[in-house]
């Protein structure tokens, strides 16, 4: 210590490495961000996708990468990740810095996960032959936004799907009233029918990292699409019904808008949801050295060598996180008790039927405005 040169005078050489603070957000606003990405791509993957990033704080190679053999009952296994190359090749490689973890998820969360892959039954990729529990939007497209489907059809004329098949196929089995209203929602969403091709596009099977926060978060966490010629940055256009609004697809989409979204949260990025949930931890006052373990860190000193990760820090974390689960539950069915994701509408009708009886109000505060502003009403970028 005494031959070390001490560092005298003025202290300079940060100011050229500073950045902007990266943005977080709270519970809620998780819930809506993982909404309106849902919406904007027509089904139910990239909600449980935000969700899950959110509630562990995974990479995003860790997420794209996730394959269904280490998605396990109550953790998730990070034992590899897709690394996205220049070349635009997803190279399958160990987690950073041999980041090699398990993941506790709480006891809903793991069911979440497990559902979604029942549901959608993925199939090895082309590319890596292995089984992933999300995959890509089909034929590389992430950049377009999803078409309207039967189902969005079906609920601005509040029929059933079988209902609007029926008007398109068979229309003199319709009653004319119900097949007028069908037209119209058909007419007032741009529906037109799907072609099915087979994804074969380089890429099709996975996430695309700038095509997926370009196309799908941005738009979903500040309510506008990016500039894009010859179009420049436009809000994204919504029919307010069903809450928190369907995407208006077709010509003149802006001009048969009726609302469209408030911004959740400006310069967010998909990683902002990694510093989000190590900010919850923080909140919660876990303990650094399972912090650290959690998200893929090494903590370094002395308190690293000497503190260890124990079951009980893993339960408690467990049940906190369950606890602001519930509780962005109750905010998100005020505003709303239904959505147009399915994943989130069956999420909401059950935690509403365990609620029957505890809080009467919960539905009574719906405010079906909330979310939304009039198309007149327009925020300017960057406002």
């Amino acid at each position: 210590p005494a031959a070390k040169r001490r560092g005298r005078g003025k202290r300079s050489g940060r100011s050229h490495v500073r950045g902007p603070e990266k943005v977080t957000i709270g519970d809620l606003q998780a819930v809506l961000l993982a909404e309106r990405a849902a919406i904007l791509t027509g089904r139910d993957d990239e909600f449980v996708a935000c969700v899950l990033k959110y509630y562990t704080g995974m990479r995003w190679g860790e997420i794209v990468g996730l394959e269904t053999e280490y998605a396990r009952l109550g953790s998730i296994r990070i034992e590899w990740q897709l690394y996205e190359l220049d070349t635009g090749e997803l190279l399958r490689c160990p987690p950073k810095d041999d980041s090699y973890r398990d993941v506790d998820l709480p006891t809903w969360l793991s069911a979440l996960v497990s559902a979604h892959i029942a549901r959608t039954a993925p199939q090895p990729c082309h590319c890596h032959d292995r089984t992933y529990v999300f995959r890509g939007k089909g034929g590389g497209a992430t950049h377009r936004p999803a078409t309207v489907s039967l189902a969005d059809v079906a609920r601005r004329a509040g029929v059933s799907a079988g209902t609007v098949s029926n008007v398109l196929n068979r229309p003199e089995r319709v009653a004319s009233s119900t097949r007028e209203r069908v037209e119209a929602a058909i007419n007032r969403l741009g529906y037109t029918r799907a072609i099915s091709a087979p994804a074969t596009a380089a890429g099709a099977a996975h996430w695309r990292r700038s095509g997926f926060a370009t196309w799908v978060f941005q738009p979903a966490a500040t309510g506008w699409y990016p500039p894009k010629s010859p179009q420049p940055a436009r809000p994204v256009p919504l029919l307010a019904e069903p809450w928190p609004g369907v995407p208006v697809r077709g010509r003149n989409s802006q001009g048969r808008a009726e609302a469209n979204w408030t911004p959740i949260a400006h310069d967010l990025t998909p990683h902002g949801l990694r510093h989000s949930h190590k900010t919850v931890m923080a909140e919660l006052h876990t303990h650094e050295v399972f912090s650290h373990e959690r998200i893929g860190h090494q903590m370094d000193g002395i308190g690293a060598r000497y503190t260890h990760v124990t079951a009980a820090m893993r339960k408690e974390l467990c049940d906190q996180l369950t606890e602001r689960w519930h509780a962005s539950l109750d905010a998100r069915a005020a505003l709303n008790p239904r959505s147009p994701v399915a994943a989130l509408d069956a999420i909401l009708q059950s935690h509403l039927k365990r609620k029957k009886g505890d809080d009467p109000k919960i539905v009574s505060q719906f405010s079906p405005r909330e979310g939304i502003s009039p198309l007149s009403a327009h925020p300017r970028k960057g406002a």
